[in-house]
């Protein structure tokens, strides 16, 4: 990825530039020193000056009125704050007309910035006041007050904190009075410019020091520069929070959210001392001190799945390499190129006006819609087909370009959704809540209407990151999140009546993907790189977990590394220095899927033999289990050790009835509870009071029977000899209770349970001669 510069001959201001904004994509408005406002159209390359302003007013910042509002959109900007050296800021219209001029500080107003509502306006200025304003310019609140200019200031991504500087420190001081307040020392020199990012919730900075920081909203440095050779006199975040600018003098530098950078451009254009981006974030305009307004255009972002290589060459042209054959293809679009992505044999390009959805398979003929709104700010894709976020919501298409669906959820902000907060597979769609980041709402992704009974997937913590699994039954459908504390857990996203569950599956985890062909995970563990082979294995018998997990050393991917995909058996992570590693995992886990899926259970025992590693056994145990396939489950059990699970499930294949046989593997797996509504409903009372008498879940084991009025005795003798094993006396008041006077006869018990497991066994025979019977009928 490069930056494509455009500087013209001779500048169009005789003084500095000091701000620059885009109304449109293609329009940018630029303010000078030479008291002149320009407005500049990239489609015809034309300018044309909007005003000339005073001579009293030199304008110090610029920033748009933000172009959603509420449910009224609006195509493009129309009004614009605009802060000057005499104290004031101005609200000025789209045609140049100055509404409003208000005194505002002592001393210059440094600057000037709207929050995302469009609600309120926060300046800064020399004297050190931070001052909140309403829509219309009426001032609400001093929120602080300092003995240092404040240089610059951003809203957080709510709008319900402020980020500005204080000379060397960074303080972010929320709007509700007595909120704690954050202060930190950032750089070691006089902090010039910041920006907060409301997708990624990262804060740039940029100092005297001549260095620019990355940094999380707890104040913690994620990056930190090399000294540059003058001052870093403007950062300024890519909308969609995955790349940076940063302006020096003579410099422009295009870097990545993680801080390293892609490239280094040198134009001459003095200290460039405001940088915008463009609303679609394909191009960045900065303003110079030499008078001139320098453009880049963000080119050669490349795109890899399997075989192909996909690289913007310019800004309506790609270029397709196989890497096979060396063939090349050219594709062409009409617009310019704001968004791609490649997938599952497809690529999927969002231009201005258009989506293109390519088939690897033919390069030739793309299937091309229109779009609603024109900045797609992301696309993911699955199996069957992707999703598109724009400013207007979210939509699902087929890769026919058919509609399919558009999920609504209250309070939705298309804006801040990223793909670590939302996430897509062949019948479901799982987004993050912004407003409860401990929420994840659920949809259907044929419908868009909230998955199941329309409960939400709510966790203890708040969620950083979600990833639905790819593969399988809809039933069967996972999700894997991150928390706040690096926790990893799985839960089951079928959300019906009864709570699912959610299991840790690891701690300390950084970041995770999903297999694209098979439910493997990977993830990135503290110190290790590790695949959960069988994830689901947690439902099942968590004993084996450990044995069903790869782990590798991870020290060679260097501190903040992340998954970029995992394709086959080929996981790509990205080094916090920008170097892509590749790691090969075995093959044969994901063909041991493809076997169980088909049920090909000789298949997968025989693989499991060829391969003789613990791991392939451990995996075919759970899955075999999970499946109820108890004779494979037999063989690898026995394979990596577990004689007394072998002993149990032998056992089971013992027992005289259907019913009890599907008990017992749930009560393998722990669920008891389904295990005996199973027994309950089948009307084998005693057998659900014999699987609670096992467990020594008591108080269940008389509840049930004094509920059925049967088998009371039972239970109080299997209580009496356990209290005699420990030596111990009865406390418990409802045992007390029943077996106030009863004599227990060992004799008599032994009988009436020898005569249900009669009963049992002659239900069961004759269930199957009425199916033969049927069956010769």
């Amino acid at each position: 990825m490069r930056l494509k510069i455009s500087l013209l001959k001779e500048p169009k201001h005789q003084e500095l530039v000091s701000c620059v904004g885009w109304t449109t994509a293609e329009e940018l408005y630029s303010c000078s020193d030479d008291h002149q406002i320009v407005k500049w159209n990239l489609l015809t390359s034309e300018t044309s000056q909007i005003v000339k302003l005073p001579d009293d007013i030199y304008p110090i910042d610029l920033h748009w009125f933000p172009k959603s509002l509420g449910i009224k959109k609006q195509t493009q900007a129309e009004s614009f704050v605009l802060t000057s050296s005499d104290g004031k800021f101005h609200l000025i219209s789209k045609l140049g007309r100055v509404e409003k001029s208000v005194e505002a500080h002592c001393g210059a107003v440094l600057a000037g910035r709207w929050n995302y509502e469009g609600t309120a306006l926060v300046t800064v200025g020399e004297d050190g006041q931070i001052k909140i304003w309403s829509k219309t310019g009426m001032l609400r609140s001093t929120l602080a007050q300092q003995g240092t200019p404040v240089y610059s200031v951003a809203w957080g991504p709510d709008s319900e904190k402020v980020l500005y500087t204080a000379g060397k420190q960074l303080i972010i001081k929320p709007l509700q009075p007595n909120a704690k307040i954050l202060q930190w020392k950032a750089h070691d020199g006089i902090i010039l410019k910041v920006d907060w990012n409301s997708v990624n919730d990262l804060i740039l900075s940029a100092g005297e020091d001549c260095k620019y920081k990355v940094w999380d909203s707890y104040g913690r440095l994620l990056y930190s520069s090399q000294p540059h050779e003058h001052p870093i006199t403007s950062v300024a975040w890519a909308p969609d929070g995955e790349l940076f600018a940063v302006g020096s003098f003579h410099t422009l530098r295009l870097c990545d959210k993680t801080g390293w950078s892609y490239a280094l451009e040198k134009p001459n254009t003095g200290s460039i001392f405001n940088i915008a981006w463009s609303i679609d974030g394909t191009q960045i305009a900065g303003a110079c001190g030499n008078g001139h307004v320098v453009f880049a255009h963000v080119v050669e972002q490349r795109w890899e799945w399997k075989n192909f290589q996909i690289t913007l060459t310019k800004r309506r042209a790609m270029q397709v390499r196989n890497v096979l054959n060396d063939a090349v293809d050219l594709l062409e679009f009409r617009d310019r190129v704001i968004k791609a992505s490649l997938n599952y044999a497809h690529l999927v390009v969002s231009t201005s006006l258009q989506c293109y959805v390519f088939s690897t398979k033919n390069w030739n003929t793309p299937l091309i819609f229109d779009l609603k709104e024109g900045t797609v700010s992301l696309i993911l894709q699955a199996e069957r087909h992707f999703l598109l976020v724009d400013g207007g919501g979210i939509y699902v298409y087929s890769y026919e370009g058919r509609f399919i669906s558009s999920p609504k959820f209250p309070g939705m902000r298309t804006d801040i959704l990223n793909a670590q907060t939302v996430s897509l597979s062949n019948d479901t769609i799982a987004i993050k809540d912004k407003a409860d980041e401990k929420i994840i709402f659920l949809f259907e992704a044929s419908t868009g209407k909230p998955l199941g009974d329309g409960k939400l997937l709510s966790h203890k913590n708040e969620i950083l990151e979600i990833a639905l699994d790819q593969k399988g039954l809809t039933n069967d459908r996972k999700i894997a999140f991150i928390d706040k504390n690096r926790d990893l857990y799985i839960t089951s996203v079928k959300r019906f009546g009864k709570e699912e569950q959610i299991i840790k599956l690891g701690t300390m985890v950084h970041t995770l993907a999903w297999c694209d062909t098979c439910n493997i995970l990977c993830g990135l563990q503290d110190t290790r790189f590790t695949v959960w082979y069988y994830p689901n294995t947690v439902y099942v018998d968590r004993d084996i977990l450990p044995k069903t997990l790869y782990e590798r050393d991870a020290s060679e991917f260097n501190k903040n590394p992340h998954i970029v995909s995992f394709v086959g058996n080929q996981v790509t992570i990205r080094r916090a220095d920008g170097s892509l590693v590749h790691i090969s995992i075995s093959p044969y886990p994901a063909i041991l899927h493809e076997y169980v899926s088909s049920s090909k259970w000789e298949d997968a025992v025989r693989l499991c033999r060829f391969v003789k590693e613990q791991t392939m056994w451990a995996c075919l145990a759970a899955m075999a289990v999970a499946n109820r396939d108890m004779t494979t489950a037999e063989i690898a059990y026995a394979a990596i050790g577990e004689i007394d699970k072998v002993q149990y499930i032998n056992s089971i294949k013992d027992l005289p009835s259907k019913e009890s046989k599907m008990a017992h593997i749930l009560m393998f797996s722990g669920n008891i509870q389904e295990a005996e509504i199973i027994l309950l409903q089948a009307g084998l009372i005693y057998q659900a009071i014999q699987i609670n008498i096992n467990l020594y879940n008591w108080e269940r084991a008389l509840e049930l029977a004094v509920k059925y009025k049967t088998h009371v005795d039972t239970v109080l003798a299997y209580r009496q000899k356990f209290l005699e094993t420990f030596g111990k006396q009865e406390t418990n008041k409802r045992y007390l209770q029943y077996g106030e006077g009863l004599q227990i006869d060992w004799e008599k018990i032994k009988a009436k349970i020898e005569m249900e497991i009669t009963k049992e066994r002659e239900r069961s025979s004759s269930s199957l001669s009425s199916k033969n019977m049927g069956l010769k009928h």
